[in-house]
C-alpha cells in the first residue's frame, strides 16, 4: 500500500507508533520499524541529550529501518536543553521527527538544514494549517478519541480528518481511536494518508513496560477512559481507576479554585512507576479510546500484518462487492 506518508517517510506500511512517555524505547521503535511501519523513541524519556543519543545508537543496533524521534515542547520554567536534543537526533542520523505540544517552529531550521522530516501533531485544523504554513512536512491530526491530550475542541475524527482533507496540502495521518485494519480503510476513507497508533502500540509483546500495564488495556473497554484536568485547559484522556478517581474528586471539590499544584502527586512523574513497575494506580496515564478494541498482545508484526491483510480484504473484498 502506497501513499504519501510512505513515500516521504520510506516506509512500507502507512502506520505510524507515535511518541509515548516512557514507553517509546528502542525496543518499541525498532519493532515497528522492522515490521514495515515507522517506529518513535520518545526524546523526552531520556533525561539528557547523551541519553537520547545512546538510545539512538541502541535503535540503530536493532534495525536498518526508518525510525522516528519524538519532541515535545512543553510550557515549563526549566526547560529542556531542545537544541542539544536537537543535536542529538542529527548527529544520531535520525531522519524523521515528530514534535508535539508547542509550535516546534525554533527548531525546524536545524532539521531542515540535516534533511530531517517533520510531522506535527495537532488536535484542530488551524494548527494543522499552521504547521503546514511554518514548513512542518507532515502532521499528525488527533480526534477526541485519543488517548493523552485531545485539545479543547473536543472533535471527534469523522468531522476532523475531512476537515482537514478539505484544507491541508501536505500529506496527514489520522490519530485517535486507530487500531485496526477497519481504521486504517475509515482513514483513508476520510482523506488521510496512513494511521498513528498510540495505546494499541502499548498492548503488544515488545512494548517494554510492566505486564499489568497490558493487562490493564486488554481488561478495559471503550466505556473505561476519563477526561482530566479539563478545568485548567490542560485536558488529557487517561485510563479510569482509582488514582484517575481520586484527581476528579478533586476537581469536583475546589472546582474554579482548582491549581495544578493541587492534583501533583496524581500527574507528575508518575509514569517510571506506572509503566516500568507496574504501579497502575500510582497517578493517571494516557490511555485513547481504542482501548475497547484491544483484547490481545500480539508481536508488533503480527499486529501490523493483521492491520495490513484486514484493510486489504475490506478493500479488495467488501467494499470491491458494494
Amino acid at each position: 500500500m502506497k501513499t504519501r506518508i510512505t513515500e516521504l517517510f520510506g516506509i512500507e506500511h502507512p502506520i505510524i507508533q507515535g511518541g509515548m512517555h516512557y514507553v517509546g524505547f528502542a525496543e518499541l521503535a525498532a519493532a515497528v520499524s522492522n515490521a514495515g511501519g515507522l517506529g518513535t523513541i520518545t526524546g523526552l524519556t531520556q533525561k539528557t541529550p547523551a541519553d537520547l543519543a545512546n538510545e539512538i545508537a541502541r535503535c540503530h543496533d536493532m534495525t536498518d529501518k526508518p525510525f522516528a524521534v519524538n519532541l515535545t515542547f512543553l510550557p515549563s520554567l526549566a526547560a529542556p536543553d531542545y537544541p542539544a536534543y536537537v543535536k542529538a537526533i542529527i548527529d544520531g542520523g535520525v531522519r524523521i521527527v515528530e514534535t508535539a505540544g508547542r509550535n516546534p517552529e525554533p527548531v525546524l531550521p536545524a532539521l531542515k538544514d540535516a534533511g530531517v522530516k517533520v510531522i506535527h501533531k495537532c488536535t484542530s485544523v488551524r494548527h494543522s494549517l499552521k504547521a503546514q504554513a511554518i514548513g512542518c512536512d507532515a502532521v499528525s491530526v488527533d480526534g477526541f478519541e485519543c488517548g493523552g491530550h485531545p485539545g479543547e475542541d473536543d472533535i471527534p475524527n469523522f468531522i476532523l480528518l475531512p476537515r482537514a482533507a478539505d484544507e491541508l496540502e501536505i500529506p496527514f495521518v489520522a490519530s485517535g481511536g486507530m487500531g485496526d485494519g477497519r481504521s486504517l480503510v475509515a482513514a483513508l476513507a476520510l482523506g488521510a494518508d496512513g494511521i498513528n497508533m498510540g495505546t494499541r502500540f502499548i498492548a503488544t509483546q515488545e512494548a517494554p513496560v510492566h505486564d499489568k500495564v497490558k493487562q490493564a488495556l486488554v481488561d478495559a473497554s471503550e466505556l473505561d477512559t476519563r477526561l482530566v484536568m479539563r478545568p485548567l485547559r490542560n485536558t488529557e484522556r487517561v485510563l479510569d481507576g482509582a488514582a484517575t478517581q481520586r484527581l476528579l474528586e478533586k476537581e469536583r471539590e475546589l472546582g474554579a479554585d482548582l491549581t495544578i499544584d493541587d492534583i501533583i502527586d496524581e500527574v507528575a512523574g508518575v509514569y517510571p512507576r506506572v509503566m516500568l513497575d507496574g504501579e497502575t494506580e500510582s497517578g493517571v496515564w494516557s490511555c485513547g479510546m481504542v482501548v475497547g478494541l484491544i483484547d490481545d498482545i500480539p508481536s508488533c508484526r503480527e499486529l501490523i500484518e493483521r492491520i495490513m491483510a484486514q484493510a486489504d480484504d475490506i478493500i479488495g473484498e467488501r467494499l470491491a462487492r458494494s
